[in-house]
């Protein structure tokens, strides 16, 4: 069924609540790769892994939204094959910080924009998570890849912005990850089978399951908190990201970064064992 832009484009999708606790913090952190390789008594590891001194790693900002994607499957206006759905591109914006520890949240969307690339159709979703009394927390956009949905006469979107410069890293940081990180991080609410069922990774065209590309985006958020901010999580303010190919469970996932300004970091990262671009066309601006 074609894509009918003046029913779908503005389209809202139902609100969802989110709670989260010190807990739930923890988990993700530890489910996105945090103290991999590293001493688990250092500064680096507890500020995201031990309730005395706790911080929000900031991309966690994701995760109280993604449930909201759902939404997607009862607009009628856009009928797709979910095996066809890819996570195409990804911006968060931290609206507080410091980030409270534990929070109740509402999370209201809608759709902003679908972009008709030849292929594929890439649906814009923005995203605003506010929590207890209305207080703004996260803004998101989700760029949605629907493989098969295009040539319905839309436009192509945007050009590419944030490219990598031709000129060698300022910085590169290296985060190995876990063969079995995709269970790990999958705790953190995305339970896509793709990420743990061979035999639905293989129906959706991947030789076995790959690591969430939310995962691979939280290295890299990390990363530059790492390289640039002193290792301060509170410094991070945000981060717009294209995912070009998945990682594999168990590679290192390779931050290449390139510093504009005090605040604004041009990024890309590579699956090192490939030597292959993960992530493309990426900035982290901080505080």
């Amino acid at each position: 069924m074609p894509i009918d832009l003046a029913k779908a484009v503005g389209a809202e999708l139902p609100a969802v609540d989110y709670s989260w606790n010190e807990d739930m913090l923890m988990l993700y952190a530890l489910g996105a790769g945090v103290g991999i390789g590293q001493d688990q008594t250092s500064p680096a590891v507890l500020q995201y892994t031990f309730e005395n001194g706790l911080r929000a790693l900031p991309t966690f900002g994701v995760v109280p939204s993604f449930p909201m994607l759902m939404g997607l499957m009862n607009v009628p206006a856009l009928s797709f094959n979910p095996m066809m759905l890819l996570h195409g591109e990804q911006y968060l914006e931290v609206l507080e910080t410091p980030l409270p520890t534990s929070a109740s949240t509402t999370t209201t969307g809608k759709i902003t924009n679908i972009y008709d690339k030849g292929k594929g159709a890439l649906v814009v979703i923005e995203a605003i998570t506010t929590r207890d009394g209305g207080v703004p927390v996260f803004k998101n956009e989700f760029g949605i890849f629907l493989r098969g949905e295009g040539g319905f006469g839309g436009g192509p979107g945007p050009a590419a912005i944030n490219e990598a410069p031709k000129r060698a890293p300022d910085k590169i940081v290296e985060t190995p990850t876990l063969t079995h990180q995709a269970l790990l991080y999958r705790l953190a609410g995305d339970k896509n089978p793709l990420h743990a069922d061979p035999g639905f990774a293989k129906m959706g065209g991947f030789d076995k399951p790959i690591l969430h590309g939310l995962c691979t985006f939280a290295n890299v958020g990390r990363a530059v908190i790492q390289g640039y901010a002193g290792d301060d999580p509170t410094r991070f303010r945000s981060i717009r990201v294209r995912f070009t190919r998945p990682v594999m469970p168990g590679e290192t996932i390779v931050t290449e970064m390139w510093q504009e300004s005090a605040t604004d970091i041009i990024v890309q990262a590579k699956a090192k064992e490939r030597d292959q671009v993960v992530i493309s066309n990426a900035r982290v601006t901080l505080g």
